[in-house]
């Protein structure tokens, strides 16, 4: 193209080549407005200072709770000894021996008071002295051999209340066994080693010693290393080593974290007569074994045993989701029933009266407004906890939203049927009928449909207020602050039914407006 026809061409669409000012610049402003947005965002909510406050570790530690349990045996130290325990419910049950816990025993001396010391301590006061001189005046009858006992101990006493002062307290050396070290492995070159007055942990080939001053302090022999750290002089010193687990050493205990990958005791509780056992032996104990308890089969008891897992509460946890199902269901088509007859109301074309029509529509304005959440507090408050104030919720937020869509999608119908029923003399009624349903019925449905799978999550939410079904449950594993794993498999379950039904709905859907 010649510099002429170029010229032309420009002079012929000078719109196109020679554009507005603002229209050229447009993109430009759109862009330069969406960044000022976000600048005063991060600046009104202070994201920068959440940031940087955020406690990450605990974040991380929480994940990790997801998929994995830790398992927390306290060492105390007893003076030249030390006594390992474990929490009341641990997962390994209520005698813990595990292999990566190895204890040292030795015999310690100890000193143990006799009955000396109680009558040498009576003998100090001056009231002591004078029963001890009536008792040695008016003897009581006593057998041969326990006469020379009691004519000592009334000489002691005599002897003790003439000078008014105690004999020294008679102590006897005691020795018994006791556990005098403690070495815990992490996995790998981690490991915590434990005596009476010394800890020695091992991590990231780096050694860090701490001697124990009995209820006083800890002090660190050198610098500490990164994973490691200490508030103050004398603190407690917090060891983190990552997944594994941490140790705290305080001058009166050491609390071990260990951690490993998994959901613990998920079948079985430690109170199972098949705790620990090998998935082939649990399946020939149901299948051919002996009965353990000859009143009912082992399939009956193991299926007992895991439905009432104390830990997981299988059998609680699946019938608050089955009532979350059942509160969607049930608050999804009872809202559809209602909508139904109301939306012909609603809709301009249908209903000729103005004021119905308008009183109809503020009418789902008003249900639709209020926030389901809302509508669960109220119900709970009136109905107390429970699946019925759940329905309730749904049930009211679902009718304003079906009567709006329901009166839309009549608005909009094609009044060619309706007036060809009416050509033949139908009565109103049958004019709705099959003039007006077959239309829409198909659209209807396929919203209640999505809308009963959109309210299975939301029966989720509105649970955890007090609503019922399976939110309650996970919000009361969220408090604990320490059920998090039970809360991952919460999760799971709720995604399993929601993708489920999401699966049925939209093949329903499909079905219902034709679609391959």
């Amino acid at each position: 193209m010649t510099e002429a026809e170029e010229t032309a061409l420009i002079a012929r669409h000078t719109a196109v080549f020679e554009r507005p000012l603002l229209e050229r610049i447009r993109a430009g402003l759109i862009f330069a407005g969406v960044s000022l947005y976000l600048v005063f965002a991060w600046w009104l909510f202070g994201i920068g200072q959440v940031l940087s406050d955020g406690r990450w570790d605990i974040a991380g530690a929480y994940l990790a709770d997801w998929v994995s349990y830790e398992v927390r045996p306290d060492v105390d130290f007893q003076g030249e000894a030390l006594e390992v325990s474990f929490p009341r419910f641990s997962p390994l049950g209520e005698n813990p021996d595990p292999d990566w816990l190895v204890t040292q025993k030795a015999m310690v001396e100890s000193r143990a008071e006799t009955q000396a010391d109680v009558a040498g301590a009576a003998g100090g006061s001056t009231s002591d002295a004078g029963f001890l001189g009536a008792l040695s005046a008016e003897p009581a009858p006593a057998p041969a051999g326990d006469a020379g006992f009691l004519g000592s101990l009334s000489g002691s006493a005599a002897s003790s209340s003439s000078t008014g002062t105690a004999e020294p307290a008679a102590t006897a050396p005691a020795r018994s066994e006791a556990v005098v070290a403690a070495d815990i492995s992490f996995g790998g070159d981690t490991s915590v080693s434990i005596v009476p007055g010394l800890v020695t942990v091992t991590h990231a080939g780096e050694t860090l010693l701490l001697d124990i001053v009995e209820d006083k302090s800890v002090t660190a022999r050198g610098d500490l290393p990164e994973w490691a750290s200490q508030r103050a002089p004398g603190a407690k010193v917090i060891a983190r080593f990552g997944f594994a687990g941490r140790a705290e050493i305080e001058d009166d205990e050491v609390k071990l974290r260990r951690r490993f990958l998994g959901w613990e005791n998920f079948v079985f509780d430690t109170r199972s007569p098949f705790w620990g056992l090998p998935a082939s032996q649990v399946i020939g104990l149901i299948v051919w074994g002996e009965r353990i308890q000859p009143e009912r089969s082992n399939f009956a008891l193991a299926f007992e045993n895991v439905w009432n897992n104390a830990d997981w509460q299988h059998g609680d946890v699946w019938t608050k989701l089955l009532q979350t199902i059942v509160m969607a269901f049930a608050g999804t088509v009872l809202a559809s029933m209602l909508a139904f007859p109301l939306a012909f109301a609603a809709a301009r074309n249908i209903m000729p009266n103005r004021f119905v029509n308008q009183l109809m529509k503020r009418f789902f304005d008003f249900l639709r407004s209020v926030d389901m959440l809302i509508w669960a507090l109220f119900f709970t408050r009136a109905f107390g906890p429970g699946p019925l104030a759940g329905i309730s919720a749904i049930f009211f937020t679902d009718t304003g939203t079906f009567g709006k869509l329901y009166g839309e999608a009549l608005e909009n119908i094609d009044d060619k049927q309706r007036e060809g029923v009416r050509s033949v003399g139908a009565a109103p009624a049958s004019v709705q009928r099959f003039g007006v349903v077959p239309q829409v019925l198909p659209v209807f449905l396929s919203q209640s449909l999505y809308f009963w799978e959109s309210n299975t999550r939301s029966a989720t939410i509105i649970g955890a207020v007090g609503a019922g079904g399976i939110g309650l449950k996970l919000w009361e594993a969220m408090r604990t602050n320490q059920d998090w794993e039970n809360v991952a498999y919460m999760v799971i379950l709720i995604l399993i039914v929601v993708f489920v039904f999401d699966a049925i709905s939209s093949a329903l859907r499909h079905r219902l407006i034709g679609m391959r």
